[in-house]
């Protein structure tokens, strides 16, 4: 009894020192999404590949982390081609990671421990080994037009030829001759995907269909691949050149995807899956989401966020971090790119920010390992849902992948001369849990990808036992986003010179956070004393700082005369926030403790 005394007196300190905004956000707003690759995430088996039950058995991380849902990349039936987003079978597992009762255990786990579950959707194409396309190619119905099939062109000596000049994502022509059809089949991916052709009504009824099984079984929503693919133009006219000089005329950046990428039918596409996922939020009375992989111009993206009277997905991820941004940025490009998203984005549109995934460099790798911590702070404490790509909490970077060692298909079809500049395989190294064999990913010294030989000192239990560590910066950045001022606050951001960068976060009655970071290599001096800081008050003290940082958390520091180390970055409030931040956590500590 005296426990729960004790757990409701932080309680009653804790609430009585933060009042909430009446403004209800949903989960989704609220929550840090974290995607786990499951092949490299953990094995259970010894065969050297990550499974659903190794998933399951290491949920309690995400909850220690701070995480309030899991999206998991393709776990369906599958050849493997392209490791799991060439599907063979919509609504079955694939043997290599288990099967359905081994979902349900890891789904029942997840809800023992709060947190959402969220499943990749890969809409575009299929396997070529799935049981549609099997019966397309011999034009059995109601399969014949499953997928989009063109006749042959000939040139001017007779030859046959594809039908445009349109270029698969993967390198080499977007189209693939079958004998036994006599025609050519679409695939803007490796040879083994087919596009489905979504002019097809049955196929749009087929992927409702396997959305609403899985939601049935009570998953919380998709994470939708390659969206803007969907369509293509009837006319078959050829794309333009895209005028980059880097790129060879067989590799998909040779060309202007105008006519292969966000065609209007695509966003029609979106809008109806939303209705079937909202038909299930009614049901159930919990909201099922959508969250959209839309590389594209950034007017186009924002199409996705659809209208109020008829939404898209609940947000299009948001690249602008990846694709804009890199080791070299300065305070002022961070400063125009924040601002690029949230300028642009609808009114009634909700923020999120992206830093890595499986198709990326690691951002240890990008932005160089002294800004792991400075990447992980702004992209959880900027407004909107946090996104975060399993390894990035610790500070992983890419492993070098010879080209023997190479597996993924971009890169083992761009030749060992090229290979370096497509390969995803870096990023996907298995997961470092601690200095044991493979890094405690595997009882197998043979893993799927080479493990990154830095486990023996950068793995998850070195940095739970370390007096602080990326982790620990990251489990107190994710803490933070449970405070109003930072779910509901006004952002403003201040570029302070050109390697220092500053934003704060404030809401009325509620304590303000304002993060500083130094992004060059040099100290620097800044006055936070500036117009757009006006509001913030002078007792300011650290609530969080970098690895790298000297600062001691609960430390004053002056206003108008800050110090900032190389590649540090502060997350500061006021002497009354950081009474909140600390009772906040004892509170969770005792809830985990006694609850």
């Amino acid at each position: 009894m005296a426990h729960k005394i004790w757990l409701v007196v932080f309680l009653t300190t804790y609430t009585a020192l933060v009042t909430s905004a009446q403004i209800s956000l949903d989960w989704w707003q609220t929550t840090v999404f974290y995607q786990v690759y499951p092949r490299s995430f953990k094995d259970s088996d010894g065969d050297g590949v990550g499974d659903l039950n190794g998933i399951t058995s290491k949920l309690d991380h995400l909850v220690d982390a701070g995480i309030g849902s899991v999206w998991l990349s393709p776990i369906y039936k599958s050849p493997m081609a392209d490791f799991g987003y060439d599907i063979a079978n919509f609504t079955d597992v694939d043997p290599i990671f288990g099967n359905l009762d081994d979902f349900d255990k890891l789904q029942s786990r997840a809800k023992e421990l709060g947190l959402k579950l969220i499943l990749d959707l890969v809409p575009n194409h299929t396997s070529n080994e799935s049981i549609w396309f099997i019966n397309s190619v011999k034009k059995i119905d109601p399969y014949t037009d499953y997928y989009v099939w063109i006749d042959p062109k000939y040139d001017e000596n007779g030859n046959r030829v594809p039908p445009t000049n349109w270029l698969s994502a993967f390198g080499g022509s977007a189209w693939e001759w079958r004998e036994e059809r006599q025609q050519y089949y679409l695939h803007q991916f490796v040879v083994q995907q087919p596009d489905l052709n979504y002019e097809n009504p049955r196929v749009v009824e087929e992927m409702k269909n396997a959305i609403r099984f899985w939601l049935d079984k009570g998953v919380d929503g998709f994470r939708v691949d390659a969206v803007p693919y969907l369509f293509e133009d009837q006319e078959l006219r050829d794309e333009p050149l895209s005028g980059d000089s880097s790129a060879l005329p067989t590799e998909a950046n040779y060309l202007n995807h105008i006519y292969t990428q966000n065609l209007p039918g695509t966003y029609d596409m979106v809008q109806q899956w939303r209705e079937v996922v909202d038909q299930k939020t009614a049901e159930t009375g919990e909201s099922k989401i959508l969250m959209l992989e839309t590389y594209a111009p950034l007017k186009k993206v924002m199409e996705y966020y659809g209208t109020q009277e008829r939404p898209g997905g609940q947000f299009p991820f948001n690249f602008v971090m990846i694709e804009d941004l890199n080791i070299n940025s300065t305070a002022y490009d961070f400063n125009t790119t924040i601002h690029e998203w949230m300028d642009n984005m609808p009114s009634w549109g909700w923020p999120n920010w992206v830093i890595g995934n499986h198709d990326q460099k690691r951002v240890g790798t990008r932005f160089g390992p002294g800004k792991i911590d400075i990447m992980n702070v702004i992209s959880l404490l900027l407004p909107g849902s946090g996104i975060t790509y399993n390894g990035d909490e610790i500070g992983m970077v890419d492993e070098i992948i010879s080209y023997e060692d190479t597996v993924d298909p971009a890169g083992v079809n761009a030749g060992p001369d090229r290979y370096q500049l497509f390969s995803r395989d870096p990023c996907r190294t298995p997961f470092q849990w601690d200095n044991t064999t493979s890094a405690g990913f595997s009882t197998s010294t043979k893993t799927w990808l080479p493990v990154n030989p830095n486990y023996l000192t950068l793995n998850l239990e070195a940095e739970v036992e370390a007096v602080t560590s990326h982790y620990k910066v990251y489990q107190k950045a994710v803490a933070v986003r449970n405070f109003p001022t930072i779910q509901r606050g006004s952002l403003k951001v201040v570029p302070l010179s050109e390697q220092v960068l500053a934003f704060s976060r404030e809401l009325e009655e509620n304590p303000p956070f304002v993060v500083v970071v130094n992004l060059g290599d040099n100290k620097e001096n800044v006055n936070l004393a500036v117009d757009d800081f006006e509001n913030i008050p002078n007792d300011l003290v650290v609530y969080l700082s970098s690895v790298n940082s000297k600062k001691q958390q609960g430390s004053a520091v002056d206003k108008s005369d800050l110090d900032l180390d190389p590649e540090e970055i502060l997350i500061l409030t006021t002497s009354r926030g950081y009474i909140c931040v600390v009772h906040s956590l004892l509170y969770c500590c005792a809830f985990k403790l006694f609850m």
